[in-house]
């Protein structure tokens, strides 16, 4: 996000219309070195656009009279601190720069200290100087006011201003947890706080950035465990290492993951013991190469655990050395450090250490690829053994994780399960059932701020990428030139007026009578000059995509007849592009033709999609969420789940989860355990299950994994997702496979209409997959009443009614037989 900021303010956004700031520079500060130098690269790696002499890290040769506008520079606390080389000179009193006539001398004879330099870029008039905080809540201990001295924190300086030197004009700060800086900003002075931009959660989870699960192995009793837990997370290091090179064989090397454990030991370990621990693991793994332990401790050197020998690493390159395979750390290593390929992690610390754990799992959940792995459970997950725990004690953990660790609400579709066990495959279900999930139509949410033709643009790219279409790009071009041409003659008179007012520049004169004070005004015309002209044209590229103002360009002076020579003509087809950004219908016409080829193209090649790589579908899956439409989207067989076999209830007491058969995945005893959120669904479930006909069943997550079938609806004027309870499984008499939908939920909910209304609508276009579409509810009375969604008059019903418990009240519904 912070790249795509950087991007759009030095080189412009087209998809925002965004214009550039030409004397941009950014100051991105911290108070962590190896913290900068890991954003540094994740920027770098983040970027298409800005380069390695674009991000500047300030060392302590650094000496500029001024920033350069188009840079990010990294600055951190150390190198403001008064004992810096880059601040010496920079108080008036310092004592030890005086010579013996008292004049200054500066430090290895630097024309200017790190302060004169961001004085001078403020005062720059051609300057704008950005001060990005990242961990901005870091900076603001005791609200950012001062230190125990009463001296100014170095964050304040910066942002108010220090001798001489004024304050940052602009200041953002990042931060999962704001409030301390929001409140240090408020007693800041002459500031104005602009609005906050919040990061949706339910967003970034749905992205597949983050790890859909949390696996926490605790023992089931109070004991010494720890031998136990440590062969259990060898293990788990082997199985999860095993799993992604079977992956990469598939899916090819950029698929490839080296996975890493985290052996995290309290503050102060006995060496011999971690050497015994990791023992253990070797036992468990013999394949891992015997060099490949490192640490992470403070005391940043090589050390002995037993008969092993673990140099020290600094923590921006454990993701990038591969060869480190266990990293043995204390606490949460550092500030901002994350390792998406950190599969597996075993603590050591006590129950009482579990802000420390927390800490360090919650570095460990980005995925590995930055995408979700559709179907598989394991490849989505992170897994943290806990020897020192119990179920009762892990509670707390739980909680901090589903928070993402801020103390907020739990993150939607995030789970934390404790002792799962796998489930796959039931080999008791015939394929036709997977061939017809497989088949079932799902729903995807739309994304915001979507741009049809680059939608476009950018899945002829992939499509030629991939030699799906050859010439895509070509192909798309020529069908935007279409429109445009079938544009020109439709609003032919006002693109004619519209031409005239980008070739002529109005204005008027004011004249003053020095004698009577009074004033007239005198109207003007001017010719418009190729400046004016390029202004506008910009400004109709950022419009219909700089791209295919471009292309068109070229497009219409290769038509002109008229023109003496191609700079002529290129530039009359400059004022006819700036002349169709003056004509609001033109670009509507453009995004929707733009929008239905974009649409045509994906179903077209939609089966050769679902052959391509699970990374080249994913990009097919982003451009398809592009559409400000819902549009269908392929339900991914899953391959494996982690699934609860326990509960907690309200008393603290543990029980067992109930099984069943049948499910299309299963544990090695073929039944599925099953956590149920309210009394009807386990009704509805042994309803459906008594039935003969009924050959197999799915549980459709609850979270927005590839694998789950979903559905738009509509509350509160926002696109939302449901996602029904049930798929059964019938073989018909002719030995057909049919689906059944059964989605029990509650009427009395305030969800419960919209809900109904996006279902009925689902059915009305894709009732033909099934054979049943049936909405269930238990009623006050406690009856079970349904809605038959296959009915036309029932999904007139739904869409005309207010009140969700008058449906299931009302004739329209029946008897639920149970």
């Amino acid at each position: 996000m912070a790249a795509a900021v950087f991007e759009a303010l030095i080189f412009g956004n087209d998809e925002f219309e965004f214009e550039p700031d030409p004397g941009a520079v950014v100051i991105w500060f911290s108070d962590d070195p190896s913290l900068n130098e890991q954003s540094k690269w994740r920027l770098q790696e983040a970027s298409d656009k800005l380069t390695v002499s674009d991000l500047v890290t300030v060392g302590n040769t650094f000496n500029r009279e001024k920033l350069e506008a188009g840079k990010i520079y990294f600055l951190n606390t150390q190198k403001l601190s008064k004992s810096s080389l880059l601040t010496r000179g920079h108080d008036a009193d310092d004592p030890e720069l005086e010579t013996a006539d008292g004049q200054k001398i500066m430090p290895d004879m630097r024309a200017f200290t790190i302060w004169d330099t961001i004085r001078n870029t403020i005062e720059d008039p051609d300057l704008t100087l950005y001060l990005v905080l990242d961990e901005a809540h870091r900076g603001m201990k005791d609200g950012g006011i001062a230190t125990a001295t009463g001296r100014p924190t170095i964050v304040k300086q910066l942002i108010n201003g220090s001798g001489g030197t004024p304050g940052i004009p602009i200041v953002w700060g990042i931060s999962a947890t704001v409030q301390r800086f929001n409140e240090a900003m408020a007693g800041m002075q002459g500031r104005t706080t602009m609005p906050h931009v919040v990061v949706d959660s339910t967003l970034v989870q749905a992205s597949g950035l983050l790890k859909d699960t949390i696996s926490l192995d605790v023992p089931d009793e109070p004991g010494d465990f720890e031998t136990v837990l440590l062969r259990r997370g060898g293990d788990k290091l082997r199985e999860i290492s095993a799993a992604w090179a079977a992956y990469a064989a598939e899916q090819g090397d950029a698929s490839k993951v080296v996975p890493l454990m985290v052996l995290q030991v309290p503050d102060a370990p006995d060496h011999k013991d971690i050497g015994k621990w990791l023992d253990i693991i070797f036992e468990r793994f013999p394949d891992l190469p015997a060099d490949c332990v490192a640490n992470v401790f403070g005391e940043h050197k090589t050390e002995t655990f037993g008969s092993r020998t673990a140099p020290y690493i600094e923590p921006q390159r454990v993701q990038q050395d591969t060869w480190v395979r266990i990293l043995v750390a204390k606490n949460a290593i550092s500030t901002g450090w994350d390792c998406p390929r950190a599969e597996v992690m075993v603590s050591l610390r006590a129950a009482s250490d579990k802000t420390h754990i927390t800490q360090l799992l919650g570095r460990m959940v980005r995925t590995p690829l930055a995408r979700r792995i559709s179907g598989n459970d394991r490849l989505n997950a992170v897994d943290c053994l806990l020897p020192r725990f119990n179920k009762d004690t892990v509670t707390a953990v739980v909680n901090e994780l589903m928070a993402g660790g801020d103390g907020g609400e739990p993150l939607p579709g995030r789970r934390v399960l404790i002792n799962p066990k796998e489930m796959k495959p039931n080999p008791a279900i015939p394929e036709e059932v997977w061939q017809k999930l497989v088949s079932l139509p799902s729903q995807t949410l739309p994304k915001k701020q979507a741009r049809p033709v680059k939608r476009l643009t950018a899945l002829a790219h992939e499509l030629a990428m991939d030699a799906l279409l050859p010439d895509a790009g070509k192909k798309a071009h020529a069908a935007m030139h279409a429109v445009l041409d079938a544009a020109l003659a439709k609003h032919s008179e006002a693109i004619k007026t519209a031409r005239q007012s980008v070739l002529t520049v109005e204005g008027k004169t004011v004249t003053a009578s020095v004698e009577t004070q009074a004033m007239t005004f005198d109207d003007f015309v001017e010719a418009a000059d190729y400046a004016v002209i390029e202004d506008a044209y910009k400004r109709a590229g950022r419009a219909i995509s700089p791209d295919i103002a471009t292309t068109y360009a070229e497009h219409l002076a290769g038509q002109a007849t008229d023109a003496e020579d191609d700079e002529e003509a290129l530039m009359d087809a400059h004022t006819t592009i700036a002349a169709i950004g003056l004509v609001p219908g033109i670009k509507i016409d453009l995004e929707a033709a733009a929008e239905q080829l974009a649409t045509d193209w994906l179903s077209q090649h939609n089966d050769a999609v679902r052959g391509l790589s699970d990374e080249r579908q994913e990009a097919y899956r982003q451009i398809r969420e592009m559409s400000a439409d819902p549009l269908p989207a392929e339900i991914a067989r899953p391959h494996m789940w982690l699934q609860p076999t326990t509960a907690k209830e309200p008393t603290g007491k543990v029980f067992e989860l109930e099984r069943f058969d049948r499910h299309l995945l299963c544990d090695q005893e073929g039944l599925f355990p099953i956590n149920f959120n309210s009394s009807w669904e386990p009704a509805v479930l042994k309803a459906e299950l008594k039935r003969e006909d009924c050959i197999g069943w799915y549980r459709n997550p609850d979270r927005g994994s590839q694998d789950s079938l979903g559905v738009i609806y509509e509350e509160a004027g926002e696109n939302r997702i449901l996602r029904p309870d049930f798929v059964f499984f019938v073989r018909l008499a002719d030995g057909a496979i049919v689906a059944d939908l059964v989605d029990p939920h509650g009427d009395y909910l305030a969800d419960a209409m919209p809900k109904l209304k996006g279902l009925a609508k689902y059915a009305e276009e894709h009732q033909a997959h099934f054979r049943r579409i049936e909405a269930v509810s238990k009623t006050k009375t406690g009856a079970f009443r349904m809605l038959d969604l296959t009915k036309a008059s029932v999904r007139a019903e739904i869409l005309a009614a207010s009140s969700a418990e008058g449906l299931y009240a009302s004739s329209v519904a029946t008897d639920y037989a149970q």
